[in-house]
Formats: C-alpha cells, sequence, structure tokens
C-alpha cells in the first residue's frame, strides 16, 4: 500500500498552493496573484512526527459551467478518490457562501475524513471572530491558519495526520523509471500521459498551454515501475509573457534534467520545427535516453507522405541526435503505442549498461586495426586503454598519448563501433580522453591538437 495521501481542496484563490508549498517545503506548486492558476493536480511529499504522506495541490471549484472548469472538476474528483484525508480550505477575508457549502455537501458524499483550514487568520494569537462563522459548516475539525505566514500549521498537521496513523503503511521500495514527456505546447504530451498513467491524470483539451504545472504520477505494469512527468510545453523565450509561464518552463527544464528516458514529442502535422530542436537538445545536452514520438499520425495522409519520407525529415532535423529512434504513434486512436512501453525498457536498459574494460579494449584494439589512428606532424594518437566511467549516459574514459591528436571523425568512427558491438540503442554516448603530456592535462578541449 502507498503512503497517505492528503488532498487540498477549495475554491480559486484561496491559497491551496500557497499552503502546498508550505507543508512540502518546496516551491512544486505555481503560485500566482490570479484565480484558476493551478489547473491540474500537483503532487508533493512531506512527513509529520515520522508519518510520511503525500500532498495534492488541486485547481479551484467555482462550479462554473465552461469546459475549462468542467476539466478542473473532473481533476479534483480525481484528487478525493486517492485522498486519504481531504483538508477543505477557505478563505476568511471572503467568509462564507453557496460555493463553500456546495463544495462541503460535495466532500461529504466522499465519505473521507475532512478538516477545514480557515486560510490568511495572519495575526498571532486567538482566532479572530470571523473565523468561527465557518463552523456554520458542520465540520468537528476546523483550524484557522495563514499559509503565507506559516501559523496554526502545527494544528492542520496533528488534524490531518491523526486519520493517516490507522492506515497500514508498507513502504513501496524498488527501482523505477523516470520518464518526462516534453515538447512544444499542445503536441499531445498530457493525451499520452493519460493513456500511459491509465487515468485522466492530466487536463486535456485543445487550448495550448492548458499543463502548467509538471506533473508526475508513479505507476506500475507488467513492464516495471515507472514514474511519469508530464511536463508544460516549452516555447520560445520570446513567447514567455508572464511569470507563470515563466516558472512552468524552468519546471519543466528540471523535469528533464531528474529523467531517466526523454520522451520527444513531434505534432505529426506540424511537422518538426526549430523548437523542436531545442527541446531535443535538452535532453542530448543531459545526457538522457531519448524517443522521438511522432503524434497524430492518424490524420497524415500516407499515400502523399510515407513513414520512410517523415522519418528521413526529422533524422535530418535532429542530426545531433541520430541514435535516437522514432516511433510514429496517434495517442487518439491507440495506433502504434503497445511498442513504446518495451522502446522505453530498451533505452534505459542501455543507458545503464556497463562494459567490462576486457571487453572494452578487445573491441577498441580491434577497430584500431581496421582504422589507424590519425596522425599529424608524423605523430600518431596512441590510445593506451579505455575504461567505462559511468553511466546514464554510458561514459568512456580513453587514455592516450597526446589528445590533440584526435581527429571528431576518428571519435566519431570509435562511437559508432561502441554501439555496434554494445546495442548502445536511443542513448548519447560520453567520450573522455586523458592525454599523459602535462600540456595536455591543461587543454580544456576534449579533443586533441
Amino acid at each position: 500500500m502507498s503512503t497517505p495521501v492528503l488532498a487540498i481542496v477549495g475554491r480559486p484563490n484561496v491559497g491551496k498552493s500557497t499552503l502546498f508549498n508550505a507543508l512540502t517545503g518546496k516551491r512544486t506548486a505555481i503560485v500566482g496573484p490570479e484565480p484558476g492558476v493551478t489547473r491540474d493536480r500537483v503532487m508533493g511529499e512531506t512527513d509529520w512526527n515520522g508519518l510520511n504522506f503525500t500532498v495534492i495541490d488541486t485547481g479551484g471549484i467555482d462550479f462554473a459551467g465552461d469546459d475549462m472548469q468542467r476539466l478542473v472538476y473532473a481533476q479534483v474528483e480525481v484528487a478525493i478518490e486517492m485522498a486519504d484525508v481531504i483538508c477543505f480550505l477557505a478563505d476568511i477575508h471572503t467568509g462564507l457562501s453557496d460555493i463553500e457549502f456546495k463544495i462541503a455537501d460535495m466532500l461529504r458524499k466522499s465519505g473521507k475524513p475532512i478538516v477545514l483550514a480557515v486560510n490568511k487568520s495572519d495575526r498571532p494569537g486567538d482566532a479572530p471572530l470571523e473565523f468561527f462563522q465557518f463552523f456554520e459548516l458542520g465540520f468537528s475539525e476546523t483550524v484557522a491558519i495563514s499559509a503565507s505566514h506559516k501559523l496554526g500549521l502545527t494544528e492542520l498537521l496533528d488534524a490531518v495526520t491523526a486519520p493517516m496513523q490507522s492506515i497500514a503503511m508498507e513502504e513501496e521500495e524498488g527501482d523505477y523509471i523516470t520518464v518526462a514527456l516534453t515538447g512544444r505546447p499542445n503536441v499531445g504530451k498530457s493525451s499520452l500521459a493519460n493513456k500511459l498513467v491509465g487515468e485522466e491524470r492530466s487536463i486535456v483539451s485543445d487550448i495550448p498551454g492548458t499543463t502548467r504545472d509538471a506533473i508526475d504520477t508513479m505507476i506500475e505494469n507488467e513492464y516495471g515501475k515507472f514514474l511519469i512527468y508530464d511536463t508544460a510545453g516549452l516555447r520560445r523565450k520570446a513567447k514567455i509573457g508572464d511569470p507563470i509561464e515563466y516558472v512552468s518552463a524552468l519546471r519543466s527544464r528540471r523535469s528533464v534534467e531528474e529523467a531517466d528516458v526523454s520522451i520527444i514529442m513531434i505534432d505529426a502535422i506540424e511537422g518538426p520545427a526549430e523548437q523542436d530542436t531545442k527541446v531535443a537538445g535538452l535532453s542530448h545536452n543531459d545526457g538522457k535516453a531519448s524517443i522521438i514520438v511522432v503524434n497524430k499520425w492518424d490524420l497524415i495522409d500516407t499515400s502523399e507522405t510515407s513513414i520512410r519520407d517523415y522519418e528521413n525529415k526529422i533524422r535530418r532535423r535532429f542530426e545531433f541526435m541520430p541514435y535516437a529512434p522514432i516511433l510514429f504513434v496517434s495517442v487518439k486512436t491507440g495506433y502504434n503505442l503497445h511498442r513504446l512501453w518495451p522502446m522505453i525498457l530498451r533505452v534505459h536498459e542501455s543507458s545503464t549498461r556497463r562494459v567490462s574494460t576486457s571487453v572494452l579494449n578487445e573491441v577498441l584494439a580491434e577497430s584500431i586495426v581496421q582504422h589507424p589512428t590519425p596522425q599529424k606532424k608524423g605523430r600518431h594518437l596512441r590510445i593506451y586503454y579505455a575504461t567505462q566511467g559511468g553511466v546514464l549516459p554510458p561514459t568512456f574514459i580513453f587514455f592516450v598519448n597526446d589528445k590533440r591528436l584526435l581527429h571528431f571523425s576518428y571519435e566519431r568512427y570509435l562511437e559508432n563501433r561502441l554501439r555496434e558491438n554494445f546495442d548502445f540503442f536511443g542513448t548519447p554516448i560520453r567520450m573522455i580522453w586523458k592525454g599523459r603530456a602535462a600540456r595536455d592535462e591543461s587543454s580544456s578541449r576534449v579533443t586533441p591538437d
């Protein structure tokens, strides 16, 4: 069984994300002055008195009839279903309204323990008189807090963790693979996340930029255990106009850094663009195993555009990462999605593969025989031996007489030989060259003279 879950629920702009950040100790939820900043569920871990539990921040409920609010409401329902305890957050300044009573009725139907927290009670000491009107909602556990000033959080944590003490907790141990879904806005990342997770985890609509937080979900299936990051779409810096979107972009960037596998999604209709290469470049420069997923392939007329022609176009655009496999899918129809999980496993296994020093040097010696090392002014590059220095990505250290004798074409040749012999599928390879000469050690370039 997983750790207990606390869901924070309330109307817009009552401070749910501020409380989430205060409880988790991290600025994971995006906080802004305008209502409706949080649209998706955001999850974080925290502990109190030795009890570890998960906190879910949700979008604000206002029972409006527009499409976006219906999507938010559906997300809140899922969060309530996941929760073991619910924190109903209200705002002491706005007081009671019909919305609070409607939310209270909705939460009672869940049958979950509910703690009512009245936020923005910013003065230390006894609760103000306005606080006591909230007892009309009928919750015995009602506390006054200030999320921004961190007042009353001790009482709140005691109240929400009391029901959790009876939950039998078996700490989930074991390795898992972290997968980041990256790409431009509106290419289908959230739809794919929902398919992989098997529930409506991220808001899906045709409005670009709907996902503004990097959302993570732990799942386990027949292929193993995975942590899925659904990231906000990465735009060009010039198009990042407001601070909320800027923070979203930073968070998406951090999700890529923390991932084991990066899935780079491209819209088949729009085709690969310059921004796609920049998104892919983040994964490549971070040394992430990568898969290029071309979504919406069901909308392409294959009598006019073949997979081979389209793949060649992608290869030309992504020439810096020829190792990345390309998968054509339709998240909407499910076309080719069955091939994604095995591909994720394969690229991850490649990125964590270790090669013994003896086998590595046998392949190296054979490669040198087939294609002798370069020379410059009568001096040959001598490779004494090589060893693997790390994984994620596979990193190889070559000890040579003078690394400045290396030519980039020979380095590429050796990389190809490593890929051929050890099946480094879908992962970049790092090659570090160390020379013997003192002058060599001071060189900042990995290529020799």
